[in-house]
């Protein structure tokens, strides 16, 4: 098999001797059709005057790949040439046949053909006129239908080439395609638990710091509620766990055992969470509106998250006196919206200023962008920015069922 392998890269880049080879072969043939007596009266000396014209014709074979059409009209010229002059001779128009099969594979259809058809004639002619036969006799016939069958095994192979370039090209471009496909759904996946990672560690460790800062502060005066705190910072971490172990389960593939029962959560653990974080400090009142009904599980999930880092930065980044959760359920479409009346001069995530007169547009936290980033991955949009009057106000718009996307 090596040795196999290793010859056929040679003769990959010997082009002239791949040329050369029917030629040679087509001199040989002559050589040994010479050589046999008429009618079987066994073999005698070559004719070496065929063999010369047959050899002179075969000579431009070498290089019939760079040069096809011209080298049509060579070995043309010289079988047209050798059936004049030995019109006894058989094998006069085998150069050509060679020829114009390699033109066929090389040139245009249009090319290959105009030249076959041109080339049959010419050669029926010329035989039938050397021969004194007429063009439509058996053997004048013969010629016009090898050099026609020579022109349709060309085309034949040149189609064949053809239609396994553009296969292998084909697999190569959907070979591609996949690869970005895949690369796309794996960076789509690590930004989705990137963000949901996120979301959990910045809420609990949120409220994990800021019952520690208490505990701290009231460990000498007040144990009873510093203790208090310390039963706040274990239920967080607590729940913290959970949700982390939820979100790390997205990775594992579907025959893995869950690690934890936890489910995902939604719309319905609202109250748990404002009822955590006023337990914390953070005055939030929850209002629903509108006629409240099930949405897509992956609209909860949004609607949840979007909420959970509004409060979150807000009980974080702004000493807020009073702050409204509304969920306005539409005909198709869940509005969320989270406002607080932060006070002036305080901050709401980086760069967004809070207060009067000092609002510089929205937010660019990674929080926020994470909110608009979850909500444009199912068709919602998500808005926030410093209230006019004071405060800051997250609202988003969410589709209350998810259509496949085309």
């Amino acid at each position: 098999m090596q040795v196999t392998a290793v010859f056929r890269r040679w003769w990959a880049h010997h082009a002239r001797l791949r040329d050369a080879l029917p030629g040679v072969l087509t001199v040989l043939v002559a050589v040994a059709a010479s050589a046999v007596g008429t009618g079987g009266s066994g073999w005698h000396a070559p004719r070496m005057d065929g063999v010369a014209w047959t050899a002179l014709a075969c000579a431009p074979l070498v290089v019939r790949t760079r040069w096809p059409l011209p080298v049509v009209l060579v070995t043309l010229a010289v079988d047209l040439a050798h059936m004049a002059r030995t019109p006894d001779f058989s094998l006069s128009p085998a150069a050509s046949l060679v020829a114009l099969y390699t033109l066929a594979t090389r040139a245009s259809r249009r090319t290959a053909w105009a030249a076959g058809v041109t080339a049959s004639l010419v050669i029926t002619a010329v035989f039938a006129v050397t021969h004194s036969q007429s063009p439509f006799s058996g053997e004048s016939l013969l010629r016009f239908d090898l050099a026609i069958a020579a022109t349709a095994l060309g085309d034949v192979s040149r189609s064949r080439r053809l239609r396994l370039a553009q296969v292998e090209a084909r697999a190569e471009r959907a070979e591609r395609t996949r690869e970005a496909e895949a690369l796309r759904r794996v960076t789509e996946e690590r930004v989705r638990i990137a963000r949901e990672l996120h979301d959990v560690v910045a809420h609990h460790m949120t409220l994990v710091n800021a019952q520690a800062g208490v505990a701290h502060h009231l460990l000498r005066t007040d144990p009873d509620l510093a203790y208090q705190a310390l039963a706040h910072i274990k239920d967080n971490s607590r729940t913290a766990l959970d949700e982390l172990r939820a979100t790390v389960g997205l990775l594992r593939q579907p025959d893995d055992a869950p690690d934890s029962p936890a489910p995902i959560p939604g719309l319905a653990d609202l109250d748990s969470l404002v009822a955590t974080l006023r337990a914390n400090g953070l005055p939030v009142k929850l209002e629903r509106t509108g006629l409240a009904r099930p949405a897509a599980p992956t609209t909860e999930l949004t609607a949840y998250r979007i909420v959970q880092e509004a409060l979150t930065n807000t009980h974080k980044h702004a000493s807020a006196k009073r702050v409204e959760v509304t969920l306005d359920y539409g005909a198709d479409t869940l509005r969320v919206t989270v406002t607080d009346d932060g006070l002036p001069g305080t901050t709401h995530g980086p760069g967004t200023a809070r207060g009067p007169g000092t609002a510089r547009g929205p937010g660019t936290g990674h929080g926020l962008i994470g909110m608009r980033e979850r909500a444009t991955a199912i068709g919602g949009t998500v808005t926030a920015g410093p209230r006019p009057d004071g405060g800051f106000r997250v609202h988003a718009e969410l589709p209350l069922a998810l259509t496949p996307q085309t």
